[in-house]
């Protein structure tokens, strides 16, 4: 049996409408839809490598062998790839990120999607973007959103065959940006995956999926329409009833630092006063602030002010996951 190699890159998202809670965890269907940008320049790269000299999986992230859970979440993704190629072929993947890793930037949106395009291309599977993305989202929710380009939804469903995301419009579509501010870098002591399993302990989230159909409708005509306005609104609604509900879980969670709160009350007086901003915040303590391309840079200079800042980083719209 001979080596089998791919190499694939993906880009985290940031969801407009965001994915938190679902409906089934083992299979990760979404309680509600969602709507997000994906992230040009920031990106994920990983190899995956079948040898039949393995006798177990290896995980390498930023050239540093991984054990535990980080390896066990690889490898248990790999089993669902095995099994659909009829291969017990271990693999090593290696795997690197230029953009911090489980900061509430989407690290393992980009990550699953990049090991669902290149582990499925090395065991020599030809699969529709569909395909990978219902697949990449078993290990996690938000990478179904990463396979596709640019301006992406994922769609909630009861069945696995039908909670897949799909491209709403290309990159070009609309020049769009994504000016991030990091105010912490450090991973986040709850994960994501266990974030969203407390979701249905707070009694605000029924109340925030029964909404979502709504928020979903405004936020597609937005994009559609290039209505910053409109899409400003809506994100920053969105945004807000996903961290009370985060607040009021059991136990609760608070992943917003005093200077994301600071932030999230400057960035629509901004707006009000004339500069075209607007907050989105993953489950993360740093910043994505949204705005037309043109504002950028005085977007960019008015978040350098506020000494909590750490780094900043610009994202486009960004394209799909691919093999290299």
């Amino acid at each position: 049996m001979q080596t089998r190699c791919a190499t694939a890159v993906a880009c985290p998202n940031i969801a407009f409408i965001k994915y938190w809670g679902n409906r089934d965890d083992d299979l990760r269907l979404p309680a509600n839809g969602s709507i997000s940008m994906n992230l040009a320049g920031l990106e994920t790269i990983t190899t995956v490598t079948f040898d039949p000299k393995l006798k177990d999986d290896e995980f390498i992230f930023d050239g540093v062998p991984q054990t535990g859970p980080a390896l066990a979440r690889v490898s248990t993704h790999l089993d669902r790839l095995r099994n659909r190629a009829g291969s017990a072929l271990k693999a090593r993947v290696e795997s690197r990120n230029n953009f911090p890793q489980g900061a509430g930037i989407a690290s393992s949106a980009s990550g699953f999607a990049a090991l669902t395009a290149a582990g499925s291309a090395a065991l020599g599977m030809t699969l529709s973007e569909r395909e990978l993305s219902l697949l990449a989202r078993r290990e996690s929710g938000s990478a179904s959103r990463s396979i596709p380009a640019g301006f992406v939804e994922w769609y909630a469903a009861d069945s696995d065959e039908e909670s897949f995301a799909e491209s709403i419009a290309p990159p070009e579509h609309w020049a769009l940006l994504d000016v991030i501010a990091i105010l912490d870098s450090r991973p986040k002591s709850v994960g994501s995956a266990e974030g969203n399993r407390l979701a249905r302990t707070s009694h605000l989230q029924p109340v925030r999926v029964a909404d979502a159909p709504r928020r979903l409708e405004i936020c597609r005509r937005a994009v559609m329409d290039r209505d910053f306005t409109l899409l400003a609104e809506i994100v920053e609604e969105d945004t807000r009833r996903m961290h009370e509900v985060m607040r009021t879980s059991t136990p609760p969670l608070n992943y917003l630092l005093p200077a994301t709160e600071e932030l999230m009350r400057a960035i629509p007086d901004w707006r009000a006063h004339g500069l075209p901003a607007a907050f989105s915040i993953d489950a993360g303590p740093n910043v994505h602030c949204l705005c037309p391309e043109e504002s950028a840079a005085e977007v960019e200079r008015r978040l350098r002010e506020n000494t909590a800042v750490r780094q900043i980083l610009r994202a486009r719209p960004g394209g799909g996951a691919r093999i290299l």
